[in-house]
């Protein structure tokens, strides 16, 4: 998958007018420049220029474009799952302006920007952002993946609240795309991840909401079968506002995370209610009287304080992450999972994370201007995380994800979520993101606006 292109060391006088670093391999700061949240992903690009603004990425995106040389973007690297191989690196880390207007009810978003960068702007007007399991994550590659929030059951997608792009097409424009402005761009950048050019901002919608039902319930490993059966049926259920995931943990013996479920192997279920606190302890008092609880965060709590109920790692390691949306979870469905990941499969199993979210909802319903995401027809999600060490403990994981997968795909649609697909393979491995009718449509736009294909790196679909 690496893009062929000669190695050389570029010509960067064209690159002078750049207000950030730019850097090659051998300069001091290069490392920390490409370096991101996935450690597993080892980037080595030609050069590196930190972005400190639109401009920056404009002047890139033309020597790019007159030097041929191929382009990558990060911003924290929490979906870099391929490394970057020669080629430019733009690292948009340092652009993280959010500006809110909390008479729209609008945040306009920088290309670098976290999570907890909106949550920090928006939090004291009342206002929320549809972010995922992680404030730490990058609003805008989240966001051109379709943007899959904890709260997505109730609300949609990040990218159905969005309003605007402003971005940087391949030949090098600047341009502002909206429904009504250039519509096809603005379709291929909801849920057609990077294909189509570098985005330096984005407006999106608010939501009135300060505080929400959440946390998590974990239950002693050995229970797994009861507690997913539970929760299987559970979700058959609920309302729409119920938003919920069913993970099996393999927890490492970690400082960073607390005691007791450090070190332990636990069932788990997580829970984001945004209506009235009594109703959700009503709601989810089943999943409670299912097993025996060892830990229970649920709560209310300020939206602000979302990571409290995922609790995702903070600090960068290398991660190992794929996905399958599935059509429903069966009986048939509910025993393949557990033979391969339940109980029985051991503690020492390499898969530290495996986790069923309950799709549906908002997420099943069209976004009013059309996008690409192409997940709104699963009733489940299955995703699954495993650390990446030396070999043969790496042998072992890809083994056991390969594994999953295969005993799992004749319960899914045959598709999965762009930005928990994992490391991409072939052009048919790709494709699996989108309906073929909407890969087909992306493969078109490329030709556009990208007819040299040179945002050719990690989930890049080729031009038609």
């Amino acid at each position: 998958m690496t893009a062929p292109h000669p190695h050389h060391t570029p010509d960067l006088f064209a690159l002078s007018e750049i207000h950030g670093p730019v850097l090659r391999p051998g300069d001091p700061a290069y490392a920390d420049e490409v370096t991101g949240f996935n450690l597993a992903a080892l980037h080595t690009p030609d050069v590196v220029i930190g972005a400190t603004g639109p401009d920056d990425i404009v002047t890139a995106m033309r020597w790019a474009k007159a030097t041929d040389t191929p382009v990558a973007v990060q911003a924290t690297g929490h979906g870099a799952n391929f490394p970057i191989e020669q080629g430019l690196l733009i690292n948009t880390a340092r652009m993280t302006d959010v500006h809110t207007d909390p008479t729209a009810r609008t945040a306009t978003i920088a290309a670098g920007a976290k999570w907890s960068h909106v949550m920090a702007a928006t939090a004291p007007h009342g206002l929320a952002g549809l972010c995922g399991t992680s404030t730490d994550a990058g609003v805008i590659g989240y966001t051109l993946g379709g943007g899959l929030p904890v709260l997505g059951r109730a609300y949609g997608y990040a990218a159905d609240l969005v309003r605007s792009f402003q971005v940087v097409t391949p030949d090098g424009h600047l341009r502002e795309t909206d429904p009504r402005h250039e519509p096809e761009l603005f379709w291929a950048l909801r849920g057609g991840k990077g294909n189509v050019g570098v985005v330096t901002s984005l407006v999106t919608d608010l939501l009135p909401l300060a505080r929400l039902y959440g946390g998590g319930i974990y239950c002693p490993g050995e229970h797994t079968p009861t507690l997913l059966r539970t929760w299987t049926d559970w979700t058959r259920t609920v309302p729409d506002e119920m938003c919920s995931m069913f993970s099996i943990l393999r927890l490492p013996p970690l400082p960073q995370i607390p005691e007791p479920l450090r070190g332990g192997f636990w069932a788990r279920v997580a829970i984001a209610w945004r209506g009235d606190t009594a109703e959700g302890e009503a709601l989810i008092a089943p999943l409670r009287e299912a097993a025996p609880v060892a830990v229970d965060t649920v709560e209310e709590m300020d939206y602000a304080a979302l990571d409290r109920i995922h609790t995702e790692p903070q600090d960068p390691l290398p991660a190992r992450e794929s996905c399958l949306l599935l059509r429903d979870l069966s009986p048939e469905a509910i025993g393949t999972l557990l033979e391969q990941v339940g109980p029985t499969a051991g503690a020492d199993h390499p898969l530290l994370v495996v986790s069923l979210r309950h799709m549906g909802g908002a997420m099943a319903r069209p976004s009013a201007v059309e996008d690409a995401v192409c997940s709104r027809d699963a009733r489940y999600l299955l995703e699954s995380v495993g650390i990446l060490a030396a070999p043969p403990a790496a042998e072992a994981l890809e083994q056991a994800t390969a594994r999953l997968y295969t005993a799992m795909a004749p319960h899914g649609t045959g598709r999965t979520m762009v930005n928990i697909h994992g490391t991409p393979g072939d052009e048919q491995d790709i494709a699996r993101a989108w309906t073929p009718e909407v890969y087909a449509r992306l493969r078109h736009d490329k030709a556009t606006y990208d007819p040299t294909n040179l945002l050719r790196y990690g989930h890049a679909v080729t031009p038609a």
